[in-house]
């Protein structure tokens, strides 16, 4: 007797593969599963997880495509880029009209908007999904950014609200947008996620070098923090972190990590994106350079014998509180520097993107989760149209009140020489963001005198050139 028609399929059983599948199952969903190598199809399978759930396995691609209840649908969560191609490829000679692929993968949205175009015109429907959450996500609830055609994600709508995270009675799950829009938020939510991790290491690096805390003072501090306004799903596992003992040496567990921070590419698109449409994005692109510096170990460790800090002393008057403020403040402008490239990118293609539905299923399930979204899900809620989130009343009044020690923490680190190219960039995208005027004047008379480039004038309209040799 033959097994009954999978409602959907997932080709690539890697971890992330493997949990996805696994909550589908758990969620009554039949599902059939596809790993080019079948050994791995065979053994997850045949595994106690995955025993006595509506999981069938196919050793043949073939055979996958036969046991899928028409019209089709399937999950790719293989290697983003060629590999992503090169299944697609494989599959659409075995496919029927309205057939559907999604990509669950970390596509790069020119790459999403490409492939929609040309399954679309072969009579295949695509969508590009971002799945956000790591292994614990898939398994027990991601955050779903789901871009395409708004009837092809219709048909998977129960699938993906039944799987995704939770909050507050709504799923972590929605249609976002055309074809490259999901993957879009989700490469900026990565962004963001650079950015946000940056800014909690800056201030572990100073409370260690500035405050002179201990282990456990830090470990209590993010803790505190976690219960207040900076709750977070960062927050409390840096607590945690902070918290655990390397079982060899009985040092703290971070002290035996090796400072070379690794990265995958996600977030040096996101700044990539961010120039292309004119959103500065100065917090998220330092973070993505700190992690490049970090990379070069032996270069620093051979500068730190030859460039003398330069700082001095250690009191700077620096509070645990100020601390806290300069946190919360940064990390609000890395939120609004994020949104306002998906405000960008929206405008430019097309998609229509809802912020405040963004921010809503950012609540749960993905790694940027915290309770400050629903500020600004309020924000978005209060003027769909707002230009950027520093000026929603709400953070206006939040920046005010950080200013202060902000402004102390970025002096202080200069002066003692610990670097916070986060924290300090974020304060000068807030200065820049709230000044009338800015030095840009300088910058278009220097233009105009090496390269003719013309400026506008504060008095009159129109564009005008100066001969600056004869001035």
């Amino acid at each position: 007797m033959s097994e009954p028609a999978a409602e959907i399929g997932l080709i690539g059983l890697g971890v992330m593969g493997q949990n996805l599948a696994l909550n589908i199952a758990d969620h009554g969903f039949p599902i059939a599963v596809y790993n080019r190598t079948p050994a791995r199809t065979d053994a997850f399978a045949g595994s106690e997880e995955a025993r006595g759930l509506p999981v069938t396995g196919h050793a043949e691609l073939g055979s996958f495509i036969a046991g899928l209840s028409r019209p089709r649908a399937m999950i790719l969560m293989v290697k983003a880029g060629e590999a992503t191609d090169q299944q697609i490829d494989a599959l659409v000679p075995l496919l029927e009209a309205d057939d559907l692929i999604i990509d669950g993968g970390n596509a790069h949205y020119y790459d999403t908007i490409r492939r929609d175009a040309a399954l679309s015109a072969k009579g295949l429907r695509f969508l590009g999904t971002g799945v956000s959450g790591g292994e614990e996500g898939a398994r027990n609830g991601p955050s779903i950014m789901i871009g395409g055609a708004a009837d092809a994600a219709q048909r998977v709508d129960p699938i993906f609200k039944a799987i995704a995270a939770q909050v507050d009675s709504r799923p972590c799950a929605a249609h976002l947008g055309p074809d490259g829009a999901g993957h879009f938020v989700k490469m900026m939510h990565n962004g963001i996620e650079y950015a946000d991790m940056q800014l909690i290491a800056e201030t572990y690096a100073l409370m260690q070098h500035v405050l002179g805390l201990d282990y456990p003072a830090m470990q209590a501090a993010f803790a505190e923090w976690h219960r207040g306004d900076l709750d977070s799903y960062l927050i409390e596992i840096t607590a945690d972190i902070l918290g655990k003992t390397d079982a060899e040496t009985g040092l703290p567990m971070v002290e035996v990590i090796l400072d070379r921070a690794g990265q995958k590419g996600t977030g040096g698109w996101a700044v990539q994106a961010a120039i292309e449409y004119g959103a500065p994005a100065a917090t998220i692109a330092e973070a993505v350079a700190a992690r490049g510096l970090s990379a070069l170990k032996a270069e620093r460790e051979h500068a730190a014998a030859k460039l003398p800090a330069g700082g001095v002393g250690r009191d700077h008057g620096v509070s645990l509180e100020a601390l806290r403020d300069a946190l919360l403040a940064a990390k609000v402008c890395a939120y609004a520097q994020g949104f306002a490239a998906m405000a960008a990118a929206s405008e430019a293609h097309h998609w229509d993107l809802d912020f405040g539905t963004i921010a809503a299923i950012w609540r749960g399930g993905c790694i940027i989760r915290a309770r400050f979204l629903d500020r600004i899900v309020d924000a978005y809620a209060a003027d769909p149209k707002l230009p950027n989130l520093l000026v929603d009343p709400y953070f206006v009044d939040l920046l005010a009140k950080a200013q202060p020690g902000w402004r102390a923490v970025v002096a202080a680190a200069a002066m003692r020489g610990v670097p916070v190219p986060a924290l300090s960039s974020a304060l000068a995208y807030f200065d820049s963001y709230r000044s009338a005027r800015l030095p840009a004047n300088l910058l278009q008379a220097q233009r105009d005198y090496f390269g003719a480039h013309t400026y506008e004038r504060v008095d009159k309209p129109g564009t005008f050139h100066t001969d600056w040799a004869k001035l």
